[in-house]
């Protein structure tokens, strides 16, 4: 195995996409808002394709603004959902992503069928190719890992700034009206901030797995504490262990675990994303077994 330029900025920029993810992630988490993440995932399409329709070309700042103001929608369109139709949350949500995709796929057929916008774009993210580019240019940087530490640093500002209010809206929203911390105001928020951090992974992890990169270090950290302040920090601590690990297993082992199990030629490397994720798989499988272990103990020794 040999490490080169390539491979650092892989894991810098997963690194960016992880804590721009783990943010609101802990929030959504938290607040049993998980699949969320995952309508906003989905949703976005129309905003690309109106982006598109506005400037003529496919890679511009309008479309990324578009994908942002169609993830809110589908934030405002859930919740209207919710408390006027009388369907579940999880049902609402279901109704208004699947809603807003298929508008996008008829405007994109219609209206823009002669242009590239590929769905598969933003479903299959691909860190290898989104950096490939430092090899060829004098940039300082791959655009994905900029894009990235911006979303970070926005997100790290409103966590910071509305910390409080944002506590009081996910443990117990009821009694944060009475204390003045605005949950309609910070729901939104969360998932204004959500939805641009959902539009800038695309192009690393894909909107599939960018759900796995906001849930599941919040749910690792919950077996180890249950403390607001240390859960994001060992949030933030699994998800960059597991960018590292997870590169560093697709450059080297899973082509030989390929090779071994299956007969099949010896891959060299394999989807870093997809690498990632499963690492994260892994220390969930930990901490489930360390919360069994911790309560066959504590139920021994009561």
């Amino acid at each position: 195995m040999t490490w080169e330029l390539l491979d650092t900025w892989i894991v810098a920029t997963a690194a960016m996409v992880a804590v721009a993810c783990v943010l609101p992630g802990c929030f959504l988490y938290l607040s049993r808002q998980s699949m969320m993440s995952h309508g906003i995932a989905h949703a976005v399409l129309p905003g690309i394709v109106i982006g598109h329709l506005c400037t003529g070309q496919v890679e511009t700042p309008a479309l990324f603004i578009g994908a942002i103001v169609a993830g809110v929608i589908c934030a405002l369109l859930t919740r209207f959902l919710q408390n006027h139709s009388g369907v579940e949350e999880g049902a609402a949500l279901g109704i208004s992503f699947t809603f807003l995709f298929a508008v996008g796929l008829a405007m994109q057929r219609l209206l823009a069928d002669d242009v590239h916008i590929e769905p598969s774009h933003v479903l299959m993210g691909n860190l290898e190719t989104a950096v490939f580019n430092i090899l060829f240019t004098d940039d300082l940087a791959p655009e994905a890992f900029w894009r990235a530490s911006v979303a970070s640093v926005i997100n790290l500002l409103f966590i910071v700034i509305f910390f409080k209010e944002l506590t009081f809206s996910t443990f117990d929203p009821n009694h944060a009206d009475t204390v003045e911390a605005r949950p309609r105001l910070m729901y939104y928020g969360l998932m204004t901030i959500s939805a641009l951090t959902c539009v800038v992974a695309f192009e690393a992890v894909g909107s599939i797995l960018v759900v796995a990169m906001m849930i599941l270090p919040p749910a690792i950290a919950s077996f180890f504490t249950k403390r607001l302040k240390p859960l994001i920090v060992l949030s933030l601590a699994f998800a960059l262990l597991s960018t590292l690990i997870g590169h560093l297993l697709s450059i080297s082992l899973f082509g030989d675990i390929a090779q071994l199990l299956f007969r099949l030629p010896r891959s060299t490397s394999t989807n870093t994303a997809g690498g990632i994720t499963l690492v994260l798989c892994a220390f969930l499988g930990l901490g489930i077994l360390w919360k069994s272990i911790s309560t066959r103990l504590q139920n021994h020794t009561s």
